[in-house]
């Protein structure tokens, strides 16, 4: 065995330990959302975040990888039918691919869940992501990665130069971030939304768990993307510095603006660091992912008490994190951008505004079409399946009304076993319940910012 063909073995080796590394993203999410979360609507975020692992996982085998990969239908999407279950790939290298593609479908998704947290219907929330996986995510996908209108060969990108996103700024992080703005919108506040101080992270070493989840996992996330392992160090670098920067940058708002640097606060810098990061992961030097991630800290620290100002509830920040860092991280690869083999680059390496306005025509591009197509699925899923629960069981819990099931609540002491048993509440608990925080429900006297923000992603 030759040289390359090591390499090309080492490097098939890699992307599976990747998909591995970016599938484990998801549950990640699952726990930085259920610790972000009341306690009694944690298992229903777990559960959502689990859910798009389900769903948009037999999506992706049917057509979802078909709709990114196929030809060409007008340069929105791949034919669905071309390779529809997978057919004529059983055999092919390609499956690592695919499944490596799936990965990144399955948390996009996910990402969406937290804008909606503590009054989603679980039963609306699936049919949503299988309309959304197909309808929004396969066409950006493959307008950005596909050969569709955003590539170089494409209307767009023929037009105003190609855009860089190596890993997902456009496609995963703007893509979820203006859906969950949408999809907040329509939904509408939870009760006692900027009054309660309820509402507030319930578990902090949860948080603090699943962003070391997602930073381990986003190894693979960007490094993977690379699809050799020769290509992997700077990616990797990069993957450790603008994070790292991110959290401090986040800190410091903190400390000038509270007084006080918190873990929460360190948690979701991360996150926001690893956002912005993700579409110049192998096209900035490790000194502009600093510069990236630490503005990204800033910025985001800054935008996730926006909704408080606008009046949206974007429950658990998706909106401050995911779409202002990845818009950062995209639109910074116009200046940051280094130059290939002595040409092009962003407006810092002499390379002239060409890749700044591309970046910012495919930012446009993903906007819009992401904004417009989750309006029309979330607006169908609301008026049929229904996307949000009624006040009664947004009161008693999600966790309880959607699944029967509550995280934390342990009964009496049981005979055997753990000496616990799980003590699910009564309908007399649940009205009683019921009764007593809809008198809470007062939004005559505000609550101080700092008691009900929820700095996360």
């Amino acid at each position: 065995m030759g040289t390359e063909e090591v390499w090309g073995l080492v490097s098939a080796i890699w992307v599976v330990v990747a998909t591995a590394l970016v599938l484990f993203m998801t549950p990640g999410v699952a726990f930085f959302y259920g610790g972000m979360t009341r306690a009694k609507a944690t298992l229903n975020m777990i559960m959502m975040s689990f859910a798009a692992i389900a769903v948009v996982g037999v999506v992706w085998v049917l057509w979802g990888y078909s709709m990114t990969a196929g030809s060409s239908v007008g340069g929105l999407f791949g034919n669905p039918l071309e390779m529809f279950g997978l057919s004529g790939l059983v055999a092919s290298d390609d499956l690592v691919s695919v499944a490596f593609g799936a990965t990144f479908a399955i948390i996009t998704v996910a990402l969406i869940s937290g804008a909606i947290a503590d009054r989603a219907k679980f039963s609306g929330w699936l049919f949503f992501s299988a309309l959304w996986v197909t309808l929004v995510y396969c066409p950006l996908a493959f307008m950005v990665w596909g050969g569709g209108l955003l590539s170089a060969d494409g209307v767009i990108g023929g037009a105003f130069g190609e855009a860089i996103d190596f890993a997902g700024g456009t496609v995963v992080h703007i893509n979820a971030g203006v859906a969950a703005l949408v999809l907040a919108l329509l939904v509408g506040k939870r009760l006692g939304f900027g009054t309660d101080p309820a509402h507030r992270p319930h578990s902090v070493p949860l948080v603090m768990l699943g962003a070391a989840i997602l930073w381990f996992g986003w190894f693979g996330f960007n490094a993977g993307a690379a699809g050799s392992v020769a290509e992997a160090g700077l990616i990797m670098v990069n993957t450790i510095a603008a994070p790292a920067a991110a959290m401090l940058g986040w800190l410091l708002v903190e400390k000038v603006r509270d007084g006080v640097p918190t873990s929460l606060g360190a948690a979701s810098g991360v996150v926001a660091g690893l956002v912005a990061i993700t579409p110049a992961c192998a096209n900035v030097s490790p000194l502009g992912a600093v510069l990236i991630g630490l503005i990204a800290g800033v910025l985001s620290a800054f935008a996730v008490a926006l909704k408080y100002r606008f009046g949206y509830d974007d429950s658990l920040d998706v909106v401050g994190v995911h779409l202002v860092s990845g818009l950062w991280g995209t639109i910074a690869l116009g200046f940051l951008a280094l130059p290939v083999d002595g040409e092009g680059g962003g407006l810092f390496y002499g390379g002239g505004a060409g890749q700044l306005v591309a970046q910012l025509a495919a930012t446009v591009v993903a906007i819009v079409f992401s904004g417009v197509m989750t309006l029309l699925i979330g607006l169908l899923v609301h008026k049929t399946v229904g996307l949000r629960v009624d006040r009664e069981a947004e009161i008693a819990g999600v966790d309880l009304t959607e699944h029967a099931e509550t995280a934390w609540e342990f009964g009496g002491l049981g005979t055997s076993g753990s000496g616990f048993t799980l003590a699910p509440m009564s309908n007399e608990s649940v009205a009683a319940e019921v009764v007593a925080e809809d008198k809470d429900h007062d939004e005559s006297e505000p609550v101080p910012a700092r008691a009900t923000e929820e700095v996360g992603q």
